[in-house]
């Protein structure tokens, strides 16, 4: 996997994390929170397949 893609899935979290805020809707915060939680943990995957090649 590349880098730009956790990173505008990160983007897109961020993002819908903030419109969840304002909107005052836990439900969307909670899915902006996994979208950044996952695209972290797959970049950090990603990242630890390179380092071993």
């Amino acid at each position: 996997m590349r880098w730009p893609v956790p990173l505008l899935v990160v983007v897109l979290g961020v993002a819908v994390f903030i419109v969840g805020g304002a909107d005052d809707s836990p439900g969307l915060q909670g899915i902006g929170a996994a979208l950044v939680g996952g695209a972290i943990l797959l970049g950090l995957r990603a990242a630890r397949r390179n380092r071993r090649r």
